[in-house]
């Protein structure tokens, strides 16, 4: 009998506005990881845990191959989507007990921008609110969009759209506040990264991840300042958190009239190291700045000293880690580790990455390959990532 694959989940929270093309993105992003040139190229497959969800998804993103079709609106409606990416080649029995893990779940947690717009139509609908809010809560990452269409609409007033964009986002979170902070204590487990991405960058096409900085800080400063200052004020160390720091460009498709150019996309194959590396590699950042205290190392960063052991190929680490007493937790034996994985140069990821796939060591391959996707959309001006 086959052993069950050893499973590591990953969450991402997305918020966006009605008709920011939450929807559309999800739908790009496990459609084209079912095209045959994918399939052909990767090292690993995207496969939706619930078949008829990915039928789906799928059959929103061949309409928009096929037929220029785009989805209807799906208001109010708070999806989570759960993806097992999983190795074509687990390599053999023995090199699959020496890794931590064999396979990433990626979450992705879709909460419906409506209701940050309106006030909830009754007590049910609130308590819906409530607990959807309670499910994204392990998202080590969340990510704002700001809808390019709407910026287009807003042209030369675009702090208009966009005060609403943060307000009614900052003006939600207050709203459950008190029902999310238990007794009034505030929350160890909350996304801690915050990334802002442009949807609908195809209709931005003189603009780069950093000029998207730049409007946001010239016309939206204040607004992401409020909103980063009712986060910081629900959780615990909030030392520890990025907002308003990463910026990223989003695209799923060129949609032009009469056809909808799917493999004409941007940004959708940094969603998976967004949602793994990222987090590691905010972790390490703060791990050096600041004392964090032990309690709080490990729901920080889902995974962090796993995906670090593979990146840094730890045999003896992951060795000596079996033979010590856990005394708190696991994370804060290994720091060193984290630190460097996180900090490996874009000369040295390259030659982990090459050395794996010689030596069919694929989790290895796919987490520094992430590393690598990440370094490449800061230099082709997809994403910006801060390095405070």
């Amino acid at each position: 009998m086959a052993a069950s694959l050893r499973v590591r989940d990953q969450h991402i929270a997305v918020f966006g506005g009605s008709g920011s093309g939450k929807t559309v993105l999800v739908s790009s992003f496990y459609g084209a990881a079912q095209e045959p040139s994918f399939i052909k190229e990767s090292l690993f497959h995207v496969i939706a845990d619930d078949t008829g969800q990915g039928h789906r998804l799928r059959q929103i993103y061949l309409g928009m191959k096929n037929d220029a079709k785009t989805p209807p609106t799906n208001r109010f409606a708070a999806v989570p989507y759960s993806f097992t990416i999983k190795l074509k080649d687990p390599g053999d029995a023995k090199a699959a007990k020496t890794r931590p893990f064999d396979a990433l779940r990626l979450i992705w947690h879709d909460y419906p921008g409506e209701w940050f717009e309106q006030e909830p139509s009754s007590e049910a609908e609130a308590t819906r609110r409530i607990d959807t809010f309670r499910s994204l809560l392990r998202s080590d990452v969340a990510m704002v969009l700001v809808d390019g269409q709407k910026l287009l609409n807003y042209a030369g007033d675009e702090e208009k759209y966009l005060k609403s964009v943060f307000g009614d986002l900052r003006d939600g979170l207050l709203r459950l506040r008190d029902d999310l902070l238990d007794g009034g204590e505030k929350l160890n487990e909350f996304p801690r990264v915050w990334v802002i991405a442009l949807s609908k960058a195809d209709l931005h096409p003189e603009v780069d991840a950093h000029g998207f900085q730049d409007l946001l800080i010239q016309k939206a400063a204040d607004d992401i300042a409020a909103l980063r200052d009712v986060v910081t004020d629900m959780v615990q160390f909030p030392e520890a958190l990025s907002l308003g720091e990463d910026f990223l460009l989003l695209s799923s498709a060129k949609f032009e009239i009469e056809r909808i150019e799917v493999t004409t996309r941007v940004g959708l194959d940094l969603i998976l190291p967004v949602a793994s590396i990222l987090p590691l590699q905010r972790l390490a950042q703060w791990s050096q700045r600041f004392d964090i205290p032990r309690r709080l190392l490990d729901v920080f960063a889902d995974n962090a000293e796993a995906i670090a052991l593979v990146l840094v190929n730890a045999k003896a680490v992951q060795g000596a880690i079996g033979r010590l007493p856990k005394v708190g937790p696991l994370l804060a034996l290994i720091l060193p580790v984290l630190v460097q994985a996180a900090n490996l140069n874009k000369v040295k990821i390259e030659e982990v990455n090459a050395a794996a796939r010689a030596k069919h060591e694929t989790l290895t391959a796919v987490l520094s390959q992430f590393r690598l996707d990440l370094q490449q959309g800061e230099d082709d001006g997809i994403f910006v990532k801060s390095n405070r």
